[in-house]
């Protein structure tokens, strides 16, 4: 799709996740992009620096491993007594590497055993949950990818099966019937992105508009879902929360 839209001598091509804004950078070095990416830009050879991409990308990097460990901290406070945690990511993304190692060094400091499981299939799904009841893993956290965003009734359906308390990356999970979620605001993300490609279709070159990172984060809990796993959610979470599903 990227090289024939380079083909068509598209303006500017717009790319909201790892697979697509690889194929991008491998088909063209002279047609803006415009990217939405959890990874790394700088490591990934997109940009030269966050102020000045230096180059024919910008965009908006998500801060896909700082919030995982926000979101093991927020489970922690929910179910402090739980000696393991279980974190489902995959491992075919291209952050997996830097994933694994942020969430092992966040769940280091907080004093917590966690246990990483793979998926990057509707069957690796169903095998981690079912080693996640076998390891008797007192709560889950589903990583942030563009594969597990689509496994909403899947994993909804399956941390209900077997009442496991769960923290995913994007709200829909939640109003799906999923405990809770924490993540960027990705509505305003990708009104920014869109900004940014009205910018350059004006004459800005992508060099010379600064990579963005989001500044306004999302807590949404489901308090039915607690009350049915039993749990009570701490008054000061819920103060903080964005979004109660009662």
């Amino acid at each position: 799709m990227a090289a024939d839209l380079v083909r068509r001598q598209v303006a500017v091509i717009a790319a909201f996740s790892p697979p697509a804004v690889q194929a991008a950078q491998a088909a063209t070095t002279i047609i803006p992009i415009v990217f939405e990416s959890g990874n790394d830009p700088i490591k990934a050879g997109l940009i030269v620096s966050f102020n000045r991409p230096g180059g024919n990308a910008t965009g908006i990097n998500i801060l896909v491993e700082e919030l995982l460990g926000k979101r093991l901290g927020l489970l922690h406070d929910l179910m402090p007594t739980a000696s393991t945690i279980a974190v489902i990511l995959n491992s075919q993304t291209p952050a997996y590497q830097t994933q694994s190692i942020d969430i092992q060094a966040a769940a280091q400091k907080l004093g917590t055993e966690i246990r990483i499981l793979n998926a990057s299939t509707e069957q690796d799904v169903d095998r981690a949950f079912n080693d996640i009841v076998q390891m008797r893993a007192g709560a889950l956290l589903v990583g942030s990818d563009p594969f597990l965003a689509t496994c909403v009734e899947q994993m909804v359906g399956l941390a209900a099966r077997y009442s496991i308390p769960a923290i995913y990356a994007r709200h829909e999970f939640v109003r799906a019937g999923g405990l809770m979620s924490y993540d960027i605001d990705f509505p305003g993300a990708y009104r920014q992105s869109g900004i940014y490609v009205g910018r350059i279709l004006k004459g800005e070159k992508p060099s010379e508009l600064p990579v963005v990172r989001p500044t306004k984060f999302e807590l949404v809990i489901n308090l039915k879902t607690a009350k049915t796993l039993g749990l009570t959610v701490p008054s000061g979470m819920l103060a903080i929360a964005d979004e109660v599903i009662e």
